[in-house]
């Protein structure tokens, strides 16, 4: 009879959580919503219909957030439908440039670089791009690159772009609306103009980011495209969104350390 008891209590520890996440004021589901279980790596990504799923203790807290709404953490036991209220933005000042990009250039490439994939489950991982005096000649932001391995056709990813904060950290998002590009299978180097958002490289650097979305249209078997390359590399620190927060790796007494960082490049111009 103990034993018995033991199996039941140990098996009911996990339930399945099935929840819908909704605009607050339009009642319209978001798609592609970060969903986290609190300071573990569990999590997923909403469906286009907003739906999603989660093997877990309905005790846990759940971390649910996206571009453009407030983040909210609720209780695994409170979730059903997750109403998610709009962020409200000072809206940046329009100013007509004449653009003439004339002069370009490609930043964060690698030389001889080694790349590898992996695949890895929900995260978000970020590559930092320092800032230098010479990009005032070229500030604003043309193009983002990613090298990818896609198993199928049509993969879609999620790509961030952060500024720097008081403490080093990624700061606040540069965009105000999700940034969701499709991918074509195999490994390829894609390119992807993003001009029309006018951004300005910031002073004090940034991270651009990749973020895996894990839902029905990526999955291949029991994994989720597409794989991101990454190349091997020595660096000051490195920063990962996992557990619902962000995470630093660095070196003890200013020592670099040798991580695997995403391949992503930026295309500044005039």
């Amino acid at each position: 009879m103990k034993t018995l008891f033991f199996l039941f209590v140990s098996f009911s520890l996990t339930a399945q959580i099935r929840g819908v996440v909704k605009d607050s004021i339009s009642g319209e589901p978001i798609p592609f919503v970060n969903i986290w279980v609190e300071n573990e790596t569990i999590g997923t990504t909403s469906e286009a219909d907003g739906t999603f799923f989660l093997e877990v203790s309905k005790q846990k807290s759940i971390v649910i957030s996206v571009l453009g709404y407030e983040r909210k953490t609720l209780k695994g036991s409170e979730i059903s439908e997750v109403f998610l209220k709009p962020t409200t933005y000072n809206l940046r000042e329009v100013v007509i440039l004449n653009k003439k990009q004339s002069k370009q250039i490609e930043i964060g490439d690698i030389k001889n670089a080694i790349f590898q994939s992996f695949d890895n489950g929900p995260k978000i991982e970020a590559k930092f791009f320092p800032y230098q005096a010479s990009y005032s000649k070229t500030k604003f932001i043309k193009e983002v690159t990613i090298f990818t391995d896609s198993r199928i056709d049509d993969a879609t990813i999620k790509l961030h772009f952060y500024s720097v904060d008081e403490n080093g950290f990624p700061g606040e998002e540069l965009l105000t609306k999700d940034y969701v590009v499709t991918l074509k299978k195999g490994v390829i180097k894609h390119r992807f103009t993003i001009s029309d958002f006018d951004l300005v490289f910031p002073e004090k650097g940034m991270f651009v980011a990749y973020e895996k979305l894990l839902i029905e249209s990526n999955k291949t078997g029991t994994k989720y495209q597409p794989y991101v390359l990454y190349n091997y590399v020595d660096r000051d620190f490195f920063y990962t969104y996992a557990y619902g927060k962000w995470s630093k790796q660095s070196g003890e007494n200013s020592e670099k350390i040798s991580v695997y960082e995403p391949s992503i490049n930026l295309i500044l111009s005039n």
